[in-house]
C-alpha cells in the first residue's frame, strides 16, 4: 500500500508537516554563525545523536535533503516533494528540522510521522533546529513516498514573518536494531493525492477508517495522535457547561466542556483503549513571554499515545474490513454535579492515528478467542459553587472533577509459534480543581493525570503530568495585560517492546556522533563510552515560570522567567531497580536570554555561555483580540 509521509507542523492555530534537517559539512556551516541577533529557541529533550562522516563500521551514513523551502501564504498549499531512498542499506533515520523566520506571527499524507509547532518570531528574527528519531518507521523510508509538509502560515500588513525551513533525513545502521513494523497504516483522511494534510478535525468529521488486515498479523499496535485547537486550545482550564454564562454579565461567557477529556480507539464501534491528554502549551501559549528561548514541553515534537491492539487479532482478520475510530470525549452536565461523558468536544481537535503490523512468516494465519472487553465507563466525581459579590453579581465560580477508569482487554492467540495470552490493561486517575475570582478576571487551575498501561508483550509505561497554571488579566479601551506563573511537568517512563521510540535508541549509537545541544547552532562531536543494555527508559522533566504581557494602541511588550530541570535515565538489564543517568539539563532564561545551562551526555558536560537577562521582547504591533482570548477562557 501507497502511504505518503505527511509531516505536520502544528500550533496554537495551525496545522503543518515537517521533518528535520541533515547534519552535515555544509548545514553545519549555515548553522554555525546565524546572525547574532537571532534568538535560538529549543526545547528541551533527549538528544537524539547522528553519525558523523559518511561510513562507520556499519555501513553508510547517508543525508539527502528532503525540503528546503519558504512558507510565506501557504494556507491550503503545502509544501509536496518526492522521497527515494538511499543507495544503500540502513535500519535507523533521524530528520532534522531547522527553521529561521524574522518579523511578526503567531505561534501556529496519509500516515502522519511527525506533529510539532513553530516557535513566534521577533522583530531580529530566530532559529530553531529539532532533531527526530524516524526508526518506527523503517518500511516507509524503504520505498519512494510523496512528502507532504503542511505549514499554514499567513503574509499581510501585520504578520509579515516567513518562515525559511530544511529538512533533511540521515540514514545509518545500528547493531542490535529493535524489531519495527512491517506495515504502518494510517487512521486519517486519506488526502495526500489532492495534495492535501489529511488529520481529521473534529468534530465535524467522522475520524474513521475501514481495513481488511492481512491474516498473518502477529502483533498489531496503534498510536493516537490529538491536540485541541480554538476553543479547544486550553481544555484543562474549561468549566463545567452549566456554568458557561456564569460570568456573562460582566466580563463575558466561558468556554465549557468541563477540564477532562478523553482521546478514544473505537475497534467496530467498541472502546479499544484511550488517551487522557498531555497539556500541551504551544509558544504563544497563555503568555508568550514563557516561551522565548525554552519552549513548552514537548511543543515542537508532540507525542504519541500507544495502545495495544493484538487482542483483538482474534476478531479482526477473517478477512474482512474493521473500522478504526478515534473520538474526542468531554462531559455533560446537569448543573447539580451529575455529569455523562459526551462523545464530542468544543471546536476543535486535530486527530489521527496509525496501525503498526508486526507480521508472522509468510503462509501463517493467526487466529484466537475473541476479546473478553471489560471497560466500564469512567467513575468521576464533580463538585461547584458560585459566591456573589455585595451588588447580586456571581464573583467567583470553585469547581473540581475527579475521575478514575480502569480498562481490561484479553483473549489468546495462535501463531506459527504457538498459542499466547494477549493483553491489554490501563489504570488512569484524574483531578482538576478551578477557581475563577474577581467575576472570571482571575484563574488557578491545579490538575493532575496519571496512567499506567500494561501488555502481555513485555510493553509498559507509567506517565504523570501535573500542571498548575495561576493567570490574572485586564482590559481597558486602549491596553491590556496579563500577569501569569506556571509550574507543570512530564514524568513518562517505557518499558519493553515499544512502538514509539523510548529515547534509548540514540545511545546504541557508539561510532564518532554529532549532538547539538538545544539552544546552540554549531553541533557538537561526541563519542560514547560503552554502555549498559538497558530494557527501559525515564524521562522526567519540571518547567517553572513567571511572565507577564502588555499590549497598547501601537506595540506589545512581554517578560518572563522559565527554567527547567530535566533528566533521561536508562533501566538496566539484569539489575531490577538499577538505573542509569544518560542525560540531564538545567536550564534558566530571563527575558529571553539564558542565564544558565547544564546539561551532561553520559558523563560528558556540555554548556551555553550565558548572558545578561535582557528587558523584555517587543513584539511588533498589537495582535487584537482581548486577553481573555489569548487565555482561552472564553470569546473575547
Amino acid at each position: 500500500m501507497y502511504s505518503p509521509l505527511l509531516l505536520w507542523v502544528l500550533a496554537t492555530l495551525h496545522l503543518t508537516i515537517a521533518l528535520e534537517p541533515r547534519i552535515d559539512s555544509d548545514l553545519s556551516r549555515r548553522q554555525a554563525a546565524p546572525s547574532a541577533s537571532l534568538l535560538n529557541d529549543f526545547q528541551v529533550y533527549e538528544p537524539v545523536l547522528t553519525p558523523s562522516g559518511t561510513r562507520d563500521q556499519y555501513g553508510c551514513v547517508y543525508t539527502t535533503t528532503l525540503m528546503e523551502y519558504d512558507f510565506a501564504y501557504s494556507y491550503g498549499t503545502p509544501f509536496v516533494g518526492e522521497y527515494t531512498p538511499p543507495p544503500c542499506s540502513f535500519n535507523r533515520v533521524t530528520m532534522n528540522f531547522t527553521v529561521t523566520s524574522k518579523g511578526r506571527q503567531f505561534d501556529r499524507g496519509d500516515v502522519e510521522v511527525f506533529r510539532t509547532s513553530t516557535a513566534e518570531p521577533t522583530a531580529d528574527g530566530i532559529v530553531w533546529t529539532y532533531i527526530k528519531e524516524m526508526q518506527q518507521y523503517d518500511v516507509l523510508w524503504k520505498k519512494n513516498q510523496k512528502i507532504i509538509f503542511d505549514l499554514g502560515n499567513l503574509i499581510d500588513s501585520t504578520y509579515t514573518g516567513i518562515y525559511n525551513t530544511t529538512l533533511t533525513a540521515t540514514f545509518f545502521t545500528i547493531p542490535d536494531s529493535p524489531a519495527t513494523a512491517d506495515t504502518i497504516l494510517p487512521i486519517s483522511a486519506m488526502m495526500s493525492a489532492e495534495n492535501q494534510g489529511s488529520a481529521f478535525q473534529v468534530p465535524g468529521a467522522n475520524a474513521s477508517v475501514a481495513y481488511t488486515l492481512p491474516k498473518n498479523v502477529k502483533r498489531a499496535v496503534v498510536s493516537l495522535l490529538a491536540c485541541g485547537q480554538s476553543t479547544e486550545e486550553f481544555w484543562y482550564t474549561n468549566v463545567l457547561t452549566s456554568e458557561e454564562n456564569t460570568f456573562a454579565a460582566s466580563t463575558g461567557a466561558l468556554y465549557g466542556g468541563s477540564p477532562w477529556r478523553e482521546v478514544q480507539l473505537l475497534i467496530d464501534g467498541k472502546l479499544a483503549g484511550v488517551s487522557w491528554p498531555f497539556p500541551i502549551i504551544f509558544t504563544g501559549g497563555i503568555v508568550p513571554g514563557f516561551w522565548r528561548p525554552i519552549v513548552g514541553i514537548d511543543a515542537f515534537d508532540l507525542r504519541e499515545h500507544e495502545i495495544d491492539i493484538t487482542p483483538w487479532l482474534g476478531a479482526i482478520l477473517d478477512g474482512k474490513a474493521h473500522t478504526f475510530e478515534i473520538r474526542v470525549a468531554s462531559l455533560n452536565d446537569d448543573g447539580h454535579g451529575h455529569v455523562t461523558v459526551a462523545e464530542t468536544p468544543g471546536s476543535y481537535w486535530i486527530v489521527s492515528g496509525k496501525i503498526f503490523l508486526f507480521l508472522d512468516i509468510a503462509g501463517a494465519i493467526t487466529t484466537g478467542t475473541k476479546p473478553v472487553i471489560k471497560t466500564p465507563p469512567p467513575n468521576f466525581a464533580v463538585s461547584s459553587t458560585i459566591t456573589k459579590n455585595t451588588m447580586g453579581a456571581n464573583e467567583t465560580l470553585i469547581y473540581s472533577v475527579a475521575a478514575t477508569r480502569q480498562i481490561s482487554i484479553t483473549s489468546t492467540i495462535h501463531t506459527s509459534a504457538g498459542s499466547k495470552m494477549a493483553s491489554w490493561e490501563q489504570s488512569l486517575t484524574y483531578n482538576n480543581y478551578d477557581a475563577l475570582t474577581e467575576q472570571g478576571l482571575v484563574q488557578l487551575t491545579v490538575q493532575s493525570t496519571n496512567g499506567s498501561d500494561v501488555s502481555a508483550s513485555g510493553y509498559a509505561n507509567t506517565y504523570s503530568y501535573p500542571i498548575n497554571v495561576d493567570s490574572s488579566y485586564f482590559e481597558s479601551a486602549t491596553a491590556l495585560g496579563i500577569n501569569a506563573s506556571i509550574t507543570r511537568g512530564l514524568d513518562f517512563n517505557v518499558y519493553g517492546p515499544s512502538v514509539m521510540p523510548s529515547g534509548i535508541q540514540t545511545f546504541n549509537v557508539t561510532t564518532p556522533s554529532i549532538f547539538s545541544p538545544g539552544g546552540r547552532q554549531s553541533p557538537q562531536a561526541i563519542q560514547l563510552p560503552s554502555l549498559p543494555s538497558f530494557s527501559g527508559a525515564l524521562l522526567a522533566t519540571t518547567q517553572i515560570g513567571t511572565a507577564q504581557y502588555y499590549s497598547s494602541t501601537n506595540s506589545s511588550y512581554s517578560f518572563g522567567t522559565t527554567q527547567q530541570d530535566f533528566t533521561f535515565d536508562g533501566a538496566e538489564i539484569g539489575r531490577p531497580g538499577a538505573t542509569y543517568e544518560l542525560y540531564s539539563r538545567h536550564v534558566k532564561a530571563v527575558n529571553s536570554t539564558i542565564v544558565y545551562d547544564d546539561q551532561n551526555l553520559a558523563g560528558q558536560t556540555f554548556g551555553l555561555v550565558a548572558g545578561i537577562p535582557g528587558k523584555g521582547i517587543l513584539i511588533q504591533g498589537n495582535p487584537g483580540g482581548s486577553a481573555k482570548a489569548m487565555l482561552g477562557r472564553g470569546p473575547g
